[in-house]
């Protein structure tokens, strides 16, 4: 295990609500809002901001049709995230693959 930060690691993506977020939206083409609410726990204002964070990265593309909200995962995101998890992968290096001792 490293203590420096390995080159892919994102403080933006590395927050849980917006890790969380991310982990929603790649499985799909488009996430309604009710459902991210629902699935993160987060109100309405809250998600939003969290959203908005997540857009103006360029990581997340919202889309509003009168009171419907859905958001995707863009290309860059997608990236930015599976850099974000190789750069953990890295920190934890094997340390999870060994058993503690008894």
């Amino acid at each position: 295990m490293t203590t420096a930060r390995p080159s892919g690691f994102n403080e933006l993506l590395h927050f849980p609500v917006r890790l969380t977020i991310a982990s929603l939206l790649v499985p799909a083409v488009h996430v309604e809002f009710s459902y991210l609410r629902e699935a993160t726990g987060l109100s309405d204002s809250a998600l939003s901001k969290q959203l908005t964070s997540l857009q103006e990265a360029g990581y997340v593309e919202v889309r509003r049709t009168g009171r419907r909200a859905t958001a995707r995962l863009t290309s860059a995101g997608r990236q930015a995230l599976s850099e974000h998890a190789a750069a953990l992968r890295e920190m934890l290096g094997n340390a999870l693959d060994t058993t503690p001792p008894p």
